[in-house]
């Protein structure tokens, strides 16, 4: 299928079903760590509306009645956890990105999901000024929506070191604040990983709990952290400098920022 794809979720305990709109594997930003193979600079191509409702209405109906969990799913892994926009790019970068999510949230009603599936928007936030954009988180929150919004490092050194991008903490901050406002259940997502033999070190600590503080003491609340490091090899230039973190450095920095009164979920 070119745009929808079942992914068995090591967080999610369940299938994730991914939606691509990024089949060109065009970003606007190259992080280090990236999984997508030729990533390229740049937007998606228009999104076929009518082949990505055939394609996702035919393997919910898939999953909801066929044999697909039984085939391919693993026992203890078998319910739908939420339908992802995350892909081989940055999902907002779609120009119907809003039309977009008010497809999945149709089908989802037309086709009987349990109330408890998410939809989920896995996100740079680099574009949350967009109208587009911001329509189409305003109407994930009227769906049990949740964003996914990345932050590895919380510094404009960090983040062109990480994310190849020279976006600064200050646009970040605001599209954070939008990313709230338009959909409260929004987490941060942070990869935490080894870079030429060494840690994250305690600077990149310290900006990243700062910056926490700073949101916190202004009223800007997150859902939370969702911390984890490297589970498969990146497919950048950088892959052979980068290294995962075991678990007891992901609990270490997960207890500072636990220390704020944010829940934090680690992946190991």
């Amino acid at each position: 299928m070119r745009y929808v794809y079942p992914v068995v979720s090591r967080r999610a305990h369940g299938v994730s079903v991914g939606v691509n709109l990024n089949t060109n594997n065009a970003c606007n930003w190259r992080c280090i760590y990236c999984q997508v193979p030729e990533l390229t600079r740049g937007g998606p191509p228009p999104v076929d509306m009518a082949l990505l409702e055939s394609e996702l209405r035919g393997f919910l109906e898939e999953l909801l009645h066929g044999d697909f969990m039984q085939r391919r799913v693993p026992e203890g892994m078998r319910r739908i956890n939420d339908i992802a926009l995350s892909g081989n790019g940055e999902p907002t970068s779609a120009e119907g990105f809003a039309d977009v999510i008010a497809l999945v949230c149709r089908l989802k009603d037309e086709m009987g999901l349990p109330p408890g599936i998410k939809l989920v928007l896995i996100t740079n936030g680099s574009l949350l000024q967009r109208e587009n954009v911001q329509r189409g988180l305003r109407l994930m929150a009227q769906h049990n929506g949740e964003v996914w919004f990345k932050l590895d490092r919380a510094s404009a050194a960090g983040m062109q070191r990480v994310n190849d991008t020279r976006v600064t903490m200050d646009q970040v901050e605001r599209n954070l604040r939008t990313a709230i406002a338009c959909c409260p259940d929004t987490w941060l997502q942070t990869c935490w990983f080894a870079l030429d033999g060494a840690a994250p070190d305690r600077q990149d600590e310290d900006d990243y709990v700062g910056f926490l503080e700073t949101l916190l003491r202004e009223g800007v609340r997150p859902r939370g952290v969702l911390l984890y490091t490297l589970a498969r090899p990146s497919l950048q230039p950088e892959a052979p400098r980068l290294a995962a973190l075991g678990a007891g450095a992901l609990e270490a920095f997960a207890a500072r920022i636990r220390t704020l009164g944010l829940e934090v979920q680690v992946s190991a």
